[in-house]
């Protein structure tokens, strides 16, 4: 079962690489009292990420941890390094919102980090697949229905147990813009909802599926 017994709000660590839309949508539901949490941290691989402007108006603490700049010598290496922090931070909960770095995930955090990804799992995803890729494809392939999925993750690309899915209908004059648009709103109601399940520790894991709670 993952999700702790507490009563002070559950600490989020957030991981960015880019836009950090997800980031935003994440900042206003906690300003709105909608997120039954509060963003603790905000972790960035890339100096130029968008995100960290969110992260600065807001007045979260946030931290760049770029891989070249640094010169960490391998994914375990960067994985240690930025598990560190957010165990120093004291996150119970790490998010994934647009963060391109592969993470090995430690003992203690397993069933703690989370992803939303722009498509129904397992269509669309895996290692290459993200932003307007994922749309591009879904579109070419012809499918009726896309969506997103918040998931925990394990040590592979957008792989670990499905927490829940939103889905959309594809129109025929979509275009990758359009379709990630309407994605997107279901990513903004879908990520706080796995949030409060966890914060509510409603989440029960067996055998790589996971079971709400009543």
């Amino acid at each position: 079962m993952s999700g702790p017994d507490r009563t002070s709000p559950l600490r989020l660590g957030v991981l960015i690489s880019g836009g950090g839309t997800t980031l935003k949508n994440l900042i206003d539901k906690s300003a709105a009292g909608q997120l039954s949490a509060e963003i603790s941290l905000v972790i960035s691989s890339n100096s130029q990420a968008r995100g960290l402007e969110f992260a600065r108006g807001a007045g979260v603490d946030h931290q760049l941890l770029d891989a070249k700049e640094n010169s960490f010598p391998s994914t375990q290496a960067y994985s240690d390094a930025l598990f560190e922090i957010c165990r120093a931070k004291g996150v119970d909960l790490v998010l994934m919102a647009g963060f391109l770095k592969h993470l090995l995930i430690p003992d203690d955090f397993q069933l703690r980090v989370m992803n939303i990804h722009p498509s129904l799992i397992p269509a669309f995803c895996g290692q290459g697949y993200y932003g307007q890729r994922v749309h591009a494809a879904a579109l070419a392939k012809g499918v009726k229905l896309s969506g997103c999925t918040v998931h925990f993750v394990d040590n592979e690309y957008d792989h670990g147990p499905i927490i829940l899915q939103r889905a959309v209908p594809v129109a025929d004059d979509d275009t990758p813009e359009s379709l990630a648009a309407r994605v997107f709103e279901q990513e903004c109601e879908a990520y706080p909802e796995a949030i409060r399940l966890f914060a509510a520790g409603r989440l029960q894991v067996a055998h790589s599926r996971v079971f709400v709670r009543a």
